[in-house]
């Protein structure tokens, strides 16, 4: 059964008031810990923090910003970060949202639990896609992933090797051929470094709302060809850049210019939809 411990939410800045414009310092509630086992017996550690009102470079406006990190492997050398996200709430600087705040972190904290094990499920198929294609090819690049994914992720390996079992024993097929497994999609590589990762959040913030406006521009019949094609494009090599299988290749520079150019065309989306 999943175990955790919380430290509960700060309540600091959240006490009984009546109304009134607060201090920005006061517009934080605190956060979050709790560790989670997961069914497949790996351990995880959830972090949600209030980070109060913040400036979104990314749309240029404040927001009230909650912040959740999930870590498998946590305090191991092999450490990684499987989710990380931005819930933003409205500025608004009064003692009654922050209480709606401290309640949005344990909603956030609790919502951690349905994602990890709907991460697990994918790392599962895909686990199970690299041990049907290293059977059939025996390649060096097959091996070694198939060697990473059993150093990271030891349970879910071990999972994943004992369905394969179980479905060569009810099909009498003993290993399903690599081209009817269905791999899932990447997940996004989250980088250890604070800054690192605050610029992965940014690019991830900007392709979700370029693509709500495309589709809203398809929907108004005002998206043409030279444009979806260029955020295609972009798209697509912002998704290939920050779902690398590890984190090595990010740098600040390049993920800000690659934040840049996403920007700067969902700006052009976005005027766009403006009333003329």
């Amino acid at each position: 059964m999943p175990t955790d411990q919380a430290t509960g939410v700060g309540a600091g800045s959240a006490d009984s008031g009546q109304g009134g414009q607060l201090e920005k310092q006061r517009c934080q509630v605190g956060g979050l810990n709790l560790n989670y086992l997961s069914p497949s017996g790996t351990r995880y550690h959830v972090q949600v923090e209030d980070r109060g009102p913040v400036l979104d470079v990314v749309a240029e406006e404040l927001v009230r910003r909650i912040n959740v990190v999930v870590y498998t492997n946590y305090g191991e050398p092999n450490a990684r970060i499987i989710h990380g996200a931005d819930h933003d709430l409205p500025d608004v600087r009064t003692h009654e949202h922050n209480r709606v705040v401290a309640q949005k972190v344990k909603e956030v904290a609790e919502g951690a639990r349905r994602i990890v094990d709907e991460k697990e499920q994918r790392q599962v198929m895909r686990i199970k896609c690299l041990i049907r294609e290293y059977y059939y090819t025996k390649e060096d690049g097959a091996k070694k992933e198939f060697e990473q994914a059993n150093a990271l992720f030891p349970f879910l390996f071990s999972r994943a090797w004992a369905e394969l079992k179980q479905e060569q024993a009810r099909s009498g097929v003993k290993v399903v051929p690599a081209s009817e497994g269905v791999a899932p999609p990447a997940d996004v590589v989250y980088p250890l470094d604070p800054e690192l990762r605050e610029r992965v959040l940014e690019i991830e913030r900007v392709v979700r709302g370029l693509g709500q406006d495309v589709e809203a521009l398809r929907a108004r019949g005002l998206a043409d060809d030279i444009l979806l094609q260029t955020c295609r494009k972009l798209v697509t090599r912002a998704e290939e850049s920050i779902c690398k299988p590890t984190p090595s290749d990010f740098t600040v520079r390049r993920l800000e210019m690659m934040r840049s150019s996403l920007t700067t065309t969902w700006r052009q989306v976005r005027s766009r939809l403006k009333p003329k």
